[in-house]
Formats: C-alpha cells, sequence, structure tokens
C-alpha cells in the first residue's frame, strides 16, 4: 500500500476463495499460522499446498513466510518436521548468509521467529541464509522467483504483545525467549530488519517487472 499496490487478502483458513490464477497480480506473499504444513486434516493446508502450483508456475513472484515457507517447502517435495526434541524458535534469532545469500545481507542479521516447525531444502532450491543447528534451513529461493522465509520480517510491536499472550503457552518451551526480551529487543532491532524489508520488497517489485507480472502503476 505504501508504494502504491492494492492488497487482496485471502484466508482460506476462514473459507475464503484464493486466486484462480496470479496472472493479474504483481506477487503473492503467503503468512504464517498456527497450523503445521503437515495437517492434512486442516482443509486449509492442502488447498494451499496445491495452489502453490500456480505460484510456481506463473510470472508473478511469490514470497512464503514462516507457515507459507514450510508450505512452499513440502510443496516442493521437501519434508517438514516437527522438532524431535520439542525445541522452538521464538523471539530473536541469528541468520547467516550463505555465499549465494550476500546479494540479500552481507553479515548475520538478527531477525524475529516464531515456529516449532522446520523443513528440509527443496532439491533445486537454493539456501540463501542458515540459522542454528536446530532449524538449519531459513531462507531460500527456487528458481529465480519462489522464495522462502522462515523468520517473519514483517512483525510489529503489536504482534508481539499479541502472540507472546495469546501463545504464552509456548514461551514455556526450550528456545523461546521471555516476552520481556522480546518487546525490550524490538526498539533496537526492528529499524535494521525493516530496512531489509524494505530492501527485499524492492528486490521482489522489480523481478516482477523483469518476468512480465502485472505491475500497479505507482
Amino acid at each position: 500500500m505504501e508504494q502504491g499496490f492494492v492488497l487482496d487478502v485471502r484466508c482460506p483458513n476462514i473459507g475464503q476463495a484464493l486466486p484462480a490464477s496470479t496472472e493479474d497480480y504483481t506477487a503473492t506473499i503467503m503468512f504464517g499460522g498456527p497450523q503445521s504444513a503437515f495437517e492434512d486434516h486442516i482443509p486449509c493446508i492442502p488447498e494451499e499446498i496445491r495452489w502453490i502450483d500456480k505460484a510456481i508456475n506463473g510470472a508473478a513472484p511469490f514470497v512464503g513466510v514462516c507457515l507459507g515457507a514450510q508450505i512452499l517447502a513440502r510443496a516442493l517435495g521437501a519434508k517438514v518436521w516437527r522438532h524431535p526434541k520439542d525445541f522452538v524458535e521464538i523471539g530473536y534469532s541469528e541468520i547467516y548468509p550463505t555465499p549465494a545469500g550476500r546479494s540479500f545481507f552481507t553479515k548475520p542479521m538478527q531477525v524475529f521467529q516464531w515456529h516449532k516447525d522446520g523443513f528440509d531444502l527443496p532439491s533445486g532450491a537454493t539456501l540463501l541464509a542458515s540459522g542454528s543447528s536446530e532449524f538449519p534451513n531459513q531462507f531460500f529461493r527456487y528458481d529465480d522467483h519462489c522464495f522462502a522465509l522462515q523468520f517473519h520480517p514483517e512483525v510489529t510491536i503489536d504482534m508481539i504483545k499479541r502472540w507472546t499472550v495469546h501463545g504464552a503457552h509456548m514461551l514455556d518451551r526450550s528456545g523461546a525467549m521471555p516476552r520481556e526480551e522480546q518487546i525490550r529487543l524490538y526498539p533496537s532491532l526492528d529499524p535494521k530488519i525493516d530496512k531489509w524489508t524494505k530492501r527485499f520488497t524492492e528486490h521482489i517489485i522489480e523481478l516482477a517487472k523483469r518476468r512480465g507480472a502485472a505491475v500497479a502503476s505507482l
């Protein structure tokens, strides 16, 4: 919206239909949720996995965030898994660029996390950033236009306060940062994350133009 684009928000978990194609879109973004990408008994999960083919085969760039990243990984044939020791990654943690990822960031970056599942790197994908030994795959690209981000660059302080209340039961698990620490770190870390997010968004818009995806008049 800030750059002149109109948002078309769909939530299949409450019965909203996904777009029939992506040809009229500049880009598509699949955000997170409390579900797991292997929970096929939840109708929206297999529906979104099937829908990913439209994004992979279309001109519009695709970005999956957290659950969206895990759904992309599974749609590409990779395993999505619950941590065997019930470890979670909640709060701020450091990720590290791979050689292929240095065009996106050149040094380790603190990012916000909220997940209990991880994923293997799909065949044919390029790992752009790695994380801890518990959740090593943090950021990958498939083809030149599909991206998966395990972390949450979109998080705001209001979201952190809300998630740490409604998801308070998760904060007792190994790997979770205390609520107070998350809130304390936000003012110092968010400006750097926000700057990175804006650069990444600009990359997606330029990529859409190069691929001939529909781009709104700015």
